[in-house]
């Protein structure tokens, strides 16, 4: 499962080959999370408030290259990394 990003303790991460509705996934302590890219809505999975604000806040400024890395998880190519919210 290659990694895309880390911030403040989240592992941002997206699976080759994955169902639809494009995804990612949160891996946050003991939690984990998916995250719709489109909506950035929480798909499955539990992340408290306040990280899942930040996962949005993260995702909704880095939504294209989601979406880009989401193509290339598609097609088994290697996905690029993306800036972590600072």
């Amino acid at each position: 499962m290659p990694e895309l990003c880390r911030f403040f303790g989240m592992i941002i991460t997206m699976f080759y080959d994955d169902h639809a509705p494009p995804h990612f996934h949160v891996r946050y302590g003991e939690h984990k999370a998916i995250i719709a890219i489109e909506s950035l809505a929480l798909l499955e999975g539990y992340l408290p408030p306040r990280a899942l604000g930040l996962v949005a806040e993260w995702g909704a400024l880095h939504r294209d290259e989601l979406k880009d890395d989401w193509t290339l998880a598609e097609q088994r190519a290697p996905l690029k990394k993306i800036k972590p919210l600072e």
